[in-house]
């Protein structure tokens, strides 16, 4: 008689039952993912503590905390389900919306970005001039992060002893030995821990890392002579931390805080602005102030508003009744060959929509667009405000109508034929069945897309910038062309020519943000009458 102690024991050479098999490759699985998300904390913590990105700091402690609870105990199981969309969610959604809310009531902008002992330090190095004695080094620049943007750091030989030791510094940080470095020459070649530029990307990026100064001490700093080579220098500024002031030493004037608009900055003794540089500061509603209060923003912005729904109904319209029409014409079982007809139909939506637009913009062009060519005539299509618009829609029913038709041709498929049997026994003709019975049942299922769509068209900022670049501008309006809708103009708010003002365009972006939602609600709340026809 077998016993249940010799029943479960295992012969030498054979398998695992399935069961615990499957349990021994579950652990496996989970304690390399466990093991991943370990080491992605430990590797972004640091940096994020150094870059003082407090925020995402707390994203990446709460998720590492979070699923190390849920994976590691059994109290959780339906949580591991649950997070990681929810994970996701607030990373790429609720996070950046909360900090695009928190920079609207900032003056976030060139020059206002770090805090006020970074603009000290900016100020101070910015000074630095060259004597006839300044030490000059043989200059490699490395970076950890993007190679284009930085931030940078110097690794620096003195040429009067090449063979002494490796000094590094950045910006943030001052200057110290290095000991990670690879020399050749009297030239860092190679450090560890950093990506060293090539002579090609130091020049892309040369405006950037001119601004990069290393402070030594109090009165000297390290800038930038040219790509292989950097001087230390005198600084002609000093900054008192008793009295919070900038002092000029070659002319002893004194530089203190001052409110210069609805920012602080350093002013001389009259009150004027002595440095372009400022810092990071809370500012309350001065940025809805700004875009309410400012006649000429708050005309433009109104323009801008009134032409964004405009287009986005104009959009969403044209793509619907040209998606409607062939969808209801190649729903007729009598045409022949409709499934190769509708393969071409779909053509428009298969090829990527920024190349669309390129070869649309080339139609449009006045001299030998395809357009004029062929009709004979001389528009000037992206020169005149009105045409303009009237590209936009165009270049948009193209786009948009292979959507519209898939959805439409989905929805005519699903509603009974009977249906339309009874409508035509009834007496109905074939316009009064498509038009009473049969759009009212699609637009049932059609609607909530049709919001979708708006919503899209509303934020359609590629198709704006692709085409017309929000152009044609009106003679002397930089903020907004005459084709900008409110997410362009936002585009250019931030990252005009004249400066990025963050602050200013997330304050925009909010208002846009409560409109689209309005206008959204509003259009879910009439679709509901639409349930009564179902």
């Amino acid at each position: 008689m077998t016993t249940p102690s010799s029943a479960t024991k295992r012969a030498p050479g054979t398998l695992l039952p399935r069961e615990k098999r499957t349990t021994l490759t579950g652990l496996l699985v989970k304690v390399v993912f466990l093991g991943m998300v370990a080491a992605v904390a430990i590797w972004l913590i640091p940096l994020l503590v150094h870059f003082e990105m407090w925020v995402w700091l707390g994203v990446v402690i709460a998720a590492t905390v979070a699923v190390f609870a849920i994976y590691l105990t059994k109290r959780f199981i339906p949580a591991k389900y649950i997070f990681p969309g929810t994970f996701f969610l607030c990373v790429l959604l609720i996070v950046p919306v909360g900090m695009t809310v928190n920079y609207s009531f900032t003056n976030f902008s060139d020059g206002a970005r770090g805090s006020q002992e970074a603009a000290v330090r900016s100020i101070i190095g910015n000074s630095v001039v060259q004597t006839p004695d300044s030490p000059i080094y043989n200059l490699t620049i490395g970076t950890r992060a993007s190679v284009a943007e930085g931030p940078f750091t110097f690794f620096l030989v003195d040429r009067a002893d090449p063979d002494g030791p490796v000094q590094h510094g950045s910006a943030d940080e001052g200057l110290t030995d290095f000991d990670g470095a690879t020399v050749v020459d009297g030239r860092v070649t190679a450090a560890d821990g950093y990506t060293i530029l090539t002579p090609r990307e130091i020049n892309a990026a040369f405006d950037a890392i001119l601004e990069t100064v290393v402070l030594v001490d109090d009165s000297s700093a390290i800038r930038v002579q040219g790509i292989n080579t950097a001087f230390q220098g005198r600084a002609t500024l000093e900054y008192d931390e008793e009295s919070g002031t900038i002092r000029n030493l070659d002319t002893g004037e004194t530089y203190q805080p001052g409110l210069v608009g609805n920012s602080y900055f350093f002013v001389d003794s009259e009150g004027n602005r002595a440095f372009t540089q400022s810092w990071l500061q809370h500012i309350g509603w001065d940025n809805y102030a700004r875009l309410l209060g400012d006649q000429n923003i708050r005309s433009q912005f109104l323009d801008a508003f009134v032409w964004t729904v405009v287009f986005a109904t104009g959009s969403v319209f044209l793509t619907f009744i040209v998606g409607f029409f062939l969808a209801v014409t190649l729903n007729d079982p009598r045409l022949r060959f409709r499934r190769t007809m509708r393969s071409f139909l779909l053509l428009p939506y298969a090829v990527p929509g920024f190349i669309s637009i390129l070869v649309w913009a080339s139609f449009f062009n006045r001299d030998f667009g395809l357009i004029n060519e062929t009709l004979g005539i001389s528009l000037n299509w992206l020169g005149d405000p009105v045409l303009a618009k009237i590209a936009i829609l165009l270049t948009n029913t193209w786009l948009g109508f292979p959507y519209m038709f898939i959805v439409c041709t989905g929805a005519l498929q699903s509603i009974p034929g009977d249906v339309k049997e009874a409508a035509e026994i009834d007496g109905a003709t074939g316009l009064q069945r498509t038009f009473r019975v049969t759009m009212p049942l699609l637009l049932v299922a059609v609607a909530p897309l049709l919001v979708a769509s708006f919503a899209f068209n509303f934020n359609n900022f590629n198709l704006i910038q692709l085409l017309t670049r929000g152009g044609p501008f009106q003679l002397g309006q930089f903020t907004r062309g005459s084709t900008d809708i409110l997410i362009s103009m936002v585009y250019r708010i931030a990252f005009g020519g004249s400066g990025a003002d963050f602050g200013f365009a997330s304050a925009v972006s909010v208002s846009l943000f409560i409109i689209t939602g309005i206008i959204a609600a509003m259009q879910f709340r009439l679709t509901r009458r639409l349930e009564d026809i179902a």
